[in-house]
């Protein structure tokens, strides 16, 4: 099946062709500024489904609003009305509006009569339109310093820039890029999620400009304190990711503070406020580590190169349990509350162990009593 995407340069188009290409069984055609009208004249004859996203959202003359919103869609519909009267092919055209085309500046004045000659369309020729209102879209690829406030937050955010927030009290209704791309994908398989004329992203946020900032500005500091944010947060969770999208490409990695003796070392990786922290342990040949047990913390070890050995035993008991592990085999092993514990190293390389914590170490209070096994 052949798809034309207008706009395909922008930051729409870009991750909704990135999402079509993974399907082996869509050719994508793509157009956009660079491309002639004999062109969009002859990807829109080969095409079996329209996403329209091209448009005009910051001109520099107020006319250019029409001829690059109503204008071109003008110049699609015609085309396409042609094709149907030739070949009584009507093809399937979606068409991205904002939601501003309620109100009655020149950008939503174009967008509203751009929605029109799409309707008229599907009227005259029976084709199935995909009319979407997007509000304020975020995500990968959006170009900071243009028209998006958080692709400029995030952008500045990284590389240590002030941010300027004229109305903390601002309320924003955003939607994720993943999200609207999810939603374009069901249109063209026939699954949009219709409201009456106009389809929707069925998952948006309403939120503040100032909690916007806030939640992107903590992020720095979560790196350096190796903390994640709360995903179960939609927000946060695309926040995060829009985030790192941002990050200078020479600062990807950053260090950890290894804690190393003459047993090995032990590195914290990452911690997370809700679901505890993962660390590295690595320990030497024959060397034993823990002897020690927790009344309410839980571990998880999983030993992912070389091989060792577990040790168990219950505080009031006599009996010791031992489990082999080894980075040939990965298994997780347990370790329960109650019982003092330790881990020894019986090969001959060093070995590596992943360990997770539910709760993070708190110095005060660490649970930790020291007792052989």
């Amino acid at each position: 099946m052949r798809v034309l995407v207008t706009g395909a340069g922008g930051f729409i188009g870009k991750n909704l062709i990135a999402q079509l290409n993974l399907d082996k069984d869509i050719s994508v055609l793509s157009y956009d500024v660079d491309n002639s009208v004999q062109e969009l004249k002859d990807f829109l004859e080969s095409s079996d489904f329209i996403f329209h996203l091209a448009g005009v959202n910051r001109p520099k003359e107020e006319s250019e609003f029409s001829a690059g919103n109503k204008g071109l869609t003008e110049l699609v519909v015609e085309f396409l009305s042609d094709k149907f009267s030739r070949t009584g092919t009507a093809t399937p055209l979606m068409i991205s509006s904002s939601t501003q085309a309620a109100m009655d500046n020149p950008y939503g004045v174009s967008k509203r009569e751009a929605e029109s000659v799409v309707f008229e369309y599907s009227k005259k020729t029976g084709a199935d339109v995909y009319v979407y209102r997007f509000p304020n879209v975020y995500g990968k690829w959006c170009r900071p310093n243009y028209n998006s406030a958080i692709a400029t937050f995030c952008y500045n955010t990284a590389r240590s820039m002030p941010i300027t927030v004229n109305s903390r009290e601002a309320v924003m209704n955003i939607v994720y890029i993943d999200d609207v791309v999810r939603e374009l994908v069901n249109a063209f398989r026939g699954t949009a999620n219709r409201m009456g004329d106009y389809c929707e992203v069925p998952v948006t946020y309403k939120t503040t400009l100032g909690r916007i900032v806030d939640i992107i500005e903590s992020f720095p500091q979560m790196r350096k304190d190796l903390l994640l944010p709360d995903f179960s947060d939609g927000l946060v969770k695309t926040l995060y990711s829009t985030y790192l999208s941002y990050l200078p490409e020479d600062q990807f990695s950053y260090p950890l503070k290894m804690n190393v003796d003459q047993r090995g070392s032990f590195t914290e990786f990452v911690k997370s406020v809700d679901r505890g922290q993962v660390s590295i342990n690595v320990s030497k040949p024959g060397i034993v580590k823990g002897n020690h047990w927790h009344h309410s913390k839980t571990e998880k070890f999983l030993v992912v190169k070389g091989q060792g050995v577990i040790a168990f035993r219950r505080i009031d008991s006599d009996q010791v349990i031992t489990y082999h592990v080894s980075g040939e085999m990965l298994e997780v092993v347990d370790i329960p509350t109650g019982y003092t514990h330790n881990i020894k190293n019986t090969g001959e390389e060093e070995m590596v162990t992943v360990m997770w914590a539910n709760e993070l170490l708190d110095p005060n209070h660490p649970d930790t009593y020291f007792l052989e096994v």
